[in-house]
């Protein structure tokens, strides 16, 4: 295809050799969340551009750098394909007033959009499975969300992650801890690149999650926001930790653990492996409990996590999870134009029955055909030609047992097949 339409890098098709590892897990998911309790909300893919501006932050890799995003030549709005999901749920339960009936427990998943480098595990185009809980003002909730993806880990077949949890504290002890910052990082310069020099007024706090080399002693010796914290903020950070060592969930403190996001307040956590190269962070999330009033609504206090769906698949076959491709029960093959009559009959008929089958289309020698069935992976091989048809009859084939073909009554394979 020299020439040909492509799709566009960093953008990737899902073949159908591994789309059956997306549905099992997707299966997994929808199972998992049920149990606790998660409802499904679906928003669009393109949103105001104010909408992530306003809650993702101006000053932040995401909206200065990788959102795609274009004018709507009808009527000249600024539109985004979404960069995350937290904030069209966010938008979604203020325009519909959901939590009008109460706290609320939502997740979504699909694809999100952000134009960086493509590289193993991080496209373009990828996907988000995102769990959000809204009203809910206590450490509970929080642990709720930490334990939850333990469980998932399990279900999956993930081994070697690693917690790390920390607190940003309140609005207050981050306007204190932003202060000291820029008088430090202000007394350090002449050390700082480019892009820390660029948020040094505006975003100090992300200058700590900088992966510059020559930057790093500096920003092992800044201030600490735990030495900032309020009291409350403390409290809560103490109770999370009491809750989960309660439920056996080991984890590790890094206070320097930063969000890339600007609406999070409090606890935040990520989920990390190192059997992924660089990419380490397959789970993250937190409280971000002045994002609702920020974009519009009612004060209200929220958290949630967003995990990738490429980098998950990459893990649990790192992991060695075996997942079988899905095989038809039965293929049926037939000669002769009473036979094909026939065929269309028993394959529905089956079909009814609850087995999957697929009827074989394109003609072809009997010997073709049944090399078709085989490669499907069908447990059975139904044989239909006119002596079949005539006699109401087929003959039934086993392809993965040693064990002889019968000719049987069309009304008794659903007997034979379930023993």
């Amino acid at each position: 295809m020299a020439n040909g339409v492509k799709a566009i890098r960093g953008m990737n098709d899902i073949l159908p050799d591994e789309s059956y590892l997306w549905a099992y897990f997707e299966q997994t998911v929808q199972q998992w969340l049920a149990a606790y309790g998660y409802r499904n909300i679906r928003t669009p893919i393109v949103e105001q551009t104010d909408l992530f501006i306003r809650s993702i932050g101006e000053v932040t890799d995401i909206v200065e750098k990788e959102m795609y995003t274009f004018v709507d030549h009808l009527n000249n709005d600024s539109l985004t394909l979404r960069p995350e999901g937290t904030a069209s749920c966010v938008r979604a339960v203020i325009e519909h007033n959901l939590l009008y009936s109460g706290p609320q427990r939502l997740y979504y998943a699909g694809p999100m959009f952000r134009h960086e480098r493509p590289q193993k595990g991080r496209y373009r185009q990828f996907h988000q499975v995102g769990v959000e809980a809204l009203g809910y003002a206590g450490p509970d909730i929080d642990a709720e969300l930490i334990v939850m993806c333990a469980r998932l880990w399990d279900l999956l077949g993930i081994s070697g992650l690693r917690l790390e949890i920390s607190t940003l504290g309140n609005a207050e002890s981050r306007a204190l801890h932003r202060t000291r910052l820029i008088k430090y990082f202000e007394q350090h310069r002449d050390a700082l690149d480019e892009d820390a020099l660029r948020r040094l007024h505006t975003n100090p706090l992300r200058i700590l999650d900088s992966k510059n080399p020559g930057m790093q002693d500096i920003i092992n010796n800044a201030p600490k926001l735990m030495d900032d914290l309020d009291a409350e903020s403390l409290s809560h950070f103490e109770s999370l930790q009491h809750i989960l060592r309660a439920r056996g969930i080991n984890f590790e403190i890094n206070l320097r653990l930063v969000r890339g996001l600007d609406y999070y307040n409090r606890t935040v956590f990520e989920w990390v492996t190192d059997k992924l190269g660089a990419q380490g962070t397959v789970c993250a999330g937190g409280r971000y409990d002045g994002l609702i009033e920020q974009i519009g609504g009612k004060p209200s206090p929220a958290c949630g996590f967003a995990m990738g769906i490429e980098r998950l698949l990459a893990l649990m076959q790192e992991c060695g999870k075996e997942i079988a491709q899905p095989a038809p029960d039965i293929y049926i093959v037939h000669q002769g134009d009473q036979a094909m009559d026939y065929a269309w009959t028993c394959a529905e008929f089956l079909r009814d029955e609850g087995f999957d089958v697929i009827l074989h289309c394109g003609g072809g020698s009997f010997k073709s055909q049944m090399k078709k069935a085989d490669g499907s992976g069908a447990r059975y091989a139904m044989i239909i030609g006119d002596d079949e048809c005539q006699a109401q009859e087929v003959t039934l084939k086993p392809l993965r047992e040693p064990v002889e073909q019968a000719r049987v009554k069309l009304n008794t394979v659903t007997e034979l097949i379930n023993k």
